[in-house]
């Protein structure tokens, strides 16, 4: 995963770690408090498939348990893998709005005598950029929940060397034991009752003092990476006693290596260590009474240009140098992944940290480390160059994995599609399994069942990804269209999907591919018609439009002078595109994106919506103050501020089916506005919507059966509870929708409601990837009968359609009288009300025939659009 600071940077900044109460601005209209919120439905959660996304620094089995086996993510939690469906179970889900620097998990350990146990060392960054100390979190049932331990100092999950380790370690004779190094200097430390608690290890020497670059003046490369792993050799040590022999590793490339035989009390530096380099992993064999160290001269992950393997004899006290000598384009690396198979202790195998160009290599010794193999290499014939590879691999289950390019297999000189990965710290043989290996990379976790193939003359295994349910991605929008496509998303790194089957991996954008993207939107009456924003293969800043759901793309040029992407928003009819990129121009477009002209009356750094029904309104925010247009995005005015907040993100949207309803959430909890409000005039006067102390997200999706407004979903904290909200009565009453133990972290880019399936709910998180929230107790209504009493608002079916009661009745029929006490209630996809005989519509309102979409000039109930010529309605599509 490459370094990922807007997102989480962005809660930094606005300081949401801290909730506080704001009342209402003066002047500020606010709605009267609504009634009681209704109980909370029954949901069901899970992710849109997109598997994997991002860096897996550690996989870490039980050394007990056969089949166990968990990973660790920078910024999305850790998992454990379920046998029985193959797909990895998220862990972390529980961790909330306040503690989102939980997510990043820096260290893992699973307990070899009680295998239910496990624990993490969690924490984002040791910078600034984290306001909260770190904290150890501690399990007896395989992460199902998990009890907390503070830390008196922060951890980097997401920082510089979070590949090594590992640095949480359990005494496999005593695992009430517990070691932990931690960074920034703060030492060693131990818990001695089943981390519950933790002390510094006073007698240990030294806290580190590697620096990744002291110089670069960017706080985030100028932290100590301090202790970084211990491991245990626990042959002659007595079960239920603390490990005498214990190995330590330091962030010193003058002292790499501490020891101590008597279970911690004293510590030397290991003489004739190897020196100048950090020791990244290091691993017992206690058969053959070794420890298997693999060096790096730099922390990882993204750089290491020289490095080691070293075998210690641990009784004897001899070093040998076994560094793989093979170099097949010249290059040197630093290396990273380290495992013995404990099946056979003879066989090890160490991967490069890091090899851009071409690929990574992976060796394999059967010999402790005197010969190796490597998993490609160049061959020379009659013919020239081949690559002699030991492997294949598939990415048909994953097919963002080409990252933009045709898939290939390796040739010489040329990068292969897909790599084998960068990245490469977490490199796992199944203690149980001598055939099964697992890897961790910058992207994804690949496996191969048949490992042992490899040391056949001319053996092949075969490798395939394995990241399915662990989903690692920082996702910037979303948007949900009605029809054929669940939903397209733009996020940081992988850049987007267009989702046909949630449920199914697909191909990442493509035609332009994007290396990182912002904003997406779709027409609000055109679902067909799509637009986003993002960095293209090349670094350019671009808009493509497509007018087939996605299927294909016409792109503009780039934007210069573009610092980023930013926003992009498309007319409700799909005939223009307003886009704002970071650092430049608002510029328009009328041709699909092929050619933009400047806009006037915006501001750099303006956020753009649409109307979902008007395609001559386009509206935008910046600094506090909210702007409209009205010729479609060509000009723009002032038409509000004062009562929004001006510090901190802002996330507005336009309701579907209805013209100049817009609610906007945001603010900052420093003192100024944060809320929600809504606006029933295109943004000329806002209310403040009761009861939310503070609002990030609002989105919208398919209105609940009988409802005339579509449902409302926000991530918010309402009367001091941080939650994910839904309201189905245009905002009376709202429910939280999920729980503790589901909350994600930091979910305030945006939220979607699906415009197909009432009650779905669509979360962007910043490393949980897209969260899939089901209703589960959604069901259509009930059949009318003639003996039940009806009062005001409750829905029917009846004939095959959805009716809802307007006052009290009983045994009247649905539709049995022109102005009787019930109203057919129904809406196209796009959330525009379908115009019935008997349904009631208010001044303002939008309703659907065949001959057009027509707007009410006064209050109407079984007037016909276009049926007087000057009736009620007015055409407006």
């Amino acid at each position: 995963m490459r370094f990922r600071r807007s997102a989480v940077g962005l809660v930094v900044a606005t300081g949401v770690v801290v909730p506080l109460a704001i009342a209402a601005p003066a002047g500020a209209a606010q709605e009267p408090t609504p009634p009681a919120s209704v109980p909370a439905p029954d949901y069901e959660w899970s992710n849109a498939a997109i598997s994997g996304g991002g860096y897996v620094p550690g996989i870490v089995y039980n050394q007990t348990e056969p089949g166990l086996v968990y990973a660790r993510t920078d910024i999305g939690g850790a998992y454990r893998l379920d046998r029985d469906t193959d797909k990895w179970v998220p862990l972390l889900d529980h961790v909330g709005w306040d503690d989102w620097n939980r997510l990043g998990v820096l260290s893992l350990a699973t307990d070899a005598v009680d295998t239910s146990r496990v624990y993490v060392a969690t924490g984002m960054y040791t910078n600034e950029w984290d306001p909260s100390n770190g904290a150890i979190l501690r399990s007896s049932d395989y992460g199902a929940t998990w009890d907390t331990t503070p830390l008196p100092f922060k951890v980097g999950g997401n920082m510089p060397g979070r590949g090594i380790g590992e640095r949480l370690q359990v005494d496999p004779s005593d695992n009430d034991v517990l070691y932990y190094g931690a960074e920034q200097g703060q030492g060693l430390w131990r818990s001695t009752d089943a981390g519950v608690t933790f002390s510094r290890v006073d007698s240990f020497p030294n806290a580190g003092d590697f620096v990744p670059d002291v110089g670069s003046g960017n706080s985030y490369l100028m932290q100590n990476l301090g202790v970084l792993w211990t491991a245990f050799d626990a042959w002659s040590t007595d079960a239920g006693s603390p490990t005498q022999t214990v190995f330590t590793a330091v962030a010193d490339t003058d002292d790499i290596l501490y020891r101590s035989d008597d279970a911690g009390a004293t510590w030397r530096p290991v003489e004739g260590a190897p020196t100048g380099f950090l020791a990244h992993h290091g691993v017992i064999d206690e058969a053959g009474r070794f420890l298997y160290i693999t060096t790096s001269n730099a922390s990882g992950p993204y750089d290491g240009s020289d490095g080691e393997v070293w075998r210690y004899g641990i009784d004897d006290g001899v070093w040998t140098n076994i560094t793989p000598t093979l170099r097949p384009v010249g290059g040197d690396f630093g290396f990273g992944g380290l495992t013995v198979d404990k099946g056979d202790p003879d066989t090890i195998m160490v991967a490069s940290q890091i090899q851009w160009w071409p690929d990574i290599l992976i060796f394999r010794s059967t010999d402790r480390g005197q010969t190796w193999t490597p998993i490609w290499d160049y061959a020379y014939d009659d013919a020239g160059a081949h690559v002699a590879a030991r492997y294949s691999q598939s990415i048909d289950e994953v097919p963002w994995l080409a990252f933009g390019r045709d898939v290939s297999g390796p040739v010489p000189w040329a990068e292969p599609t897909p790599k084998l990965g960068w990245m490469v710290s977490a490199l796992e043989i199944d203690p149980f399994d001598s055939d099964e290996l697992m890897y961790g990379t910058g992207a994804t976790i690949y496996r191969s069942d048949d490992l042992t193939a490899w040391d056949e003359p001319g053996g092949v295994i075969h490798l395939a990804p394995e990241a399915f349910g662990i989903e690692e991605t920082a996702i910037q929008d979303l948007a949900a269209p009605a029809g054929d496509v669940d939903l397209v998303s733009a996020m940081l790194d992988l850049g987007g999907f267009v989702h046909d089957d949630l449920a199914t991996v697909p191909q990442s954008f493509q035609a332009p591919y994007f290396g990182g993207g912002t904003s997406v939107d779709v027409a609000g009456l055109e679902p067909d018609v799509i637009v986003r924003a993002g960095t293209d293969g090349d670094g350019a800043r671009v808009v493509p439009a497509s007018v087939d759901g996605g299927d294909s793309w016409t792109t503009s040029q780039a934007a210069d002078g573009a610092s980023g992407s930013g926003t992009v928003t498309v007319n409700a009819d799909g005939s223009g595109i307003v886009w704002a990129p970071d650092g430049a121009a608002v510029r328009h477009s009328v041709d699909g994106g092929a050619t933009f002209a400047g806009v006037a009356g915006l501001p750099l750094g303006a956020r753009v919506e649409s109307d979902r029904v008007d395609p001559l309104r386009v509206y935008a925010f910046a600094g506090g103050t909210f702007y409209r247009s009205e010729d479609g995005g060509t000009t723009f005015g002032a038409v509000s501020q004062g009562t929004l907040p001006v510090d901190g993100p802002v996330r507005f949207a336009a309701t579907p089916g209805a013209i100049g309803e817009v609610w906007l959430a945001g603010g900052a909890d420093d003192g100024g506005a944060y809320g929600l409000w809504r606006s029933h005039d295109g943004g000329t006067t806002w209310t403040a919507v009761a009861g939310f102390d503070e609002a990030d997200t609002v989105g919208f999706g398919k209105a609940a059966p009988g409802a005339t407004s579509p449902a409302i979903y926000t991530a918010a904290s309402r009367d001091g509870v941080r939650g994910v909200y839904r309201s189905t009565d245009d905002g009376m009453t709202w429910t939280r929708i999920n729980d503790d133990t589901h909350e994600w972290g930091w979910i305030g880019a945006d939220i979607e409601g699906d415009p197909d399936v009432f009650g779905r709910v669509y979360i962007a998180t910043n490393g949980r990837g897209i969260v899939v929230g089901d209703d589960t107790a959604s069901t259509a209504p009930p059949a009318w009968s003639s003996t039940t009493v009806y009062d005001e608002g409750d829905v029917v079916t009846y004939d095959g359609a959805v009716w809802a009661a307007s006052w009290w009745t009983k045994g009247q029929a649905p539709g049995s009288k022109k102005n009787g006490a019930w109203q057919q209630i129904a809406a196209t996809p796009t959330g525009v009300a379908l115009w019935t005989a008997s349904r009631i519509f208010d001044a303002g309102d939008v309703a659907w025939t065949d001959d057009g979409i027509w707007r009410a000039r006064w209050w109407t109930r079984g007037d016909e659009p276009g049926a007087k010529k000057n009736g009620p309605w007015e055409r407006i599509g």
